[in-house]
C-alpha cells in the first residue's frame, strides 16, 4: 500500500508518497486560500510527475498550519514531530533541527530515536522567517532564488539594525538610495535573520550534529550566516529540505497503515 504525507504551510504545500519506505512521488506548490485545495494541488502534482494513481494511496497524514482543514486525511500530526521524523529518516545522526519556513522558525532537540525532547518556536515575528526575505526581495527587486549567490559573492556587508520587517524595509530602501552594493545588503539581511534564529536555537541548548530544514535552508547565504552565528557546520538532507515535514508525515502514515 502507498501512503502519503501532506504539509500545508503558510506559503507552500508539500506532498510525499512512500512505497515500502521509498519515496516514489514528491512535490512542492504554492498555497491557495483554502488548505484542502492546497493539499489536493500538491498531491496531484506529485502524482502527475510520478505516474502513480491516487487510488493506490491507502493512508494519509497531514501536518502544517492547514492540517486540520483537509477532509480526506486519516490522521494529523504536529509540524515539529513530522520534521523530526523526516530528518531522522535521512540523517539519523542529527541531534537537533533548525527549520525556517515561510512564517515561522523552529528549533528542536531530538534523541537517538528521532523523538523530540525539547523545542521552541518563533511564530510571532516575521524577521526570523522566509517571509522576511520575500519582502526584502520585493524591495530590492531581486529574485529570491538569487539571494544566496549574491550574498556569498559579495566581499562587503552592512548591518541591518532593525528587526521589525517594516522598519528593516525602510532601512534597506535607504541603503539602496545611498548606493550600497546589493550583495552587501543581502548579506546583512541574512546575518540579521541568522542572529534571530540562532538565539532561538540557543534557547533550547542545541548540541551535537544539527540539521537545517525548511524552504529557507535552500538559501546558501542564510546557511552560511547561521553556521557563523552558531559556530557549527549544519547538515542538510539529501532530499529537498522543504519536504521534511511531508516526509515525516508520510513515515507516520506508513506506521499507522501497518498498525505500529
Amino acid at each position: 500500500m502507498l501512503v502519503a504525507g501532506i504539509d500545508v504551510g503558510s506559503l507552500t504545500a508539500k506532498a510525499v508518497v512512500l512505497d515500502n519506505g521509498k519515496i516514489v512521488a514528491k512535490a512542492v506548490s504554492r498555497v491557495t486560500p483554502k488548505p484542502a485545495e492546497s493539499a489536493e494541488k500538491a498531491l496531484e502534482l506529485a502524482i502527475k510527475e510520478s505516474g502513480i494513481k491516487k487510488s493506490e494511496i491507502g493512508f494519509y497524514v497531514a501536518t502544517g498550519y492547514g492540517r486540520k482543514q483537509i477532509p480526506f486525511v486519516h490522521q494529523v500530526a504536529s509540524e515539529i514531530a513530522c520534521h523530526a521524523r523526516g530528518i531522522h529518516f535521512l540523517l539519523p545522526e542529527a541531534r537537533a533541527i533548525i527549520d525556517i519556513g515561510g512564517q515561522d522558525a523552529k528549533a528542536a532537540r531530538v534523541d537517538e530515536k528521532g523523538d523530540v525532547v525539547r523545542y521552541a518556536y518563533n511564530d510571532k515575528c516575521a524577521s526570523g522567517t522566509g517571509r522576511f526575505l520575500e519582502v526584502m526581495a520585493e524591495t530590492l527587486e531581486v529574485a529570491l532564488d538569487d539571494f544566496g549567490d549574491l550574498a556569498l559573492s559579495s566581499e562587503n556587508e552592512v548591518r541591518i539594525s532593525n528587526q521589525c520587517v517594516v522598519f528593516a524595509e525602510t532601512e534597506v530602501v535607504s541603503l539602496v538610495n545611498r548606493g550600497v552594493e546589493t550583495g552587501a545588503i543581502i548579506k546583512g539581511l541574512h546575518n540579521a535573520l541568522a542572529g534571530r534564529v540562532a538565539s532561538l536555537a540557543k534557547s533550547i541548548g542545541i548540541d551535537g550534529k544539527v540539521a537545517f530544514t525548511g524552504g529557507v535552508a535552500k538559501n546558501k547565504g542564510v546557511k552560511k550566516a547561521l553556521e557563523i552565528a552558531l559556530g557549527i557546520t549544519l547538515l542538510t538532507p539529501s532530499e529537498d529540505p522543504q519536504l521534511m515535514g511531508a516526509l515525516g508525515a508520510a513515515l507516520i502514515a506508513a506506521d499507522a497503515a501497518s498498525g505500529k
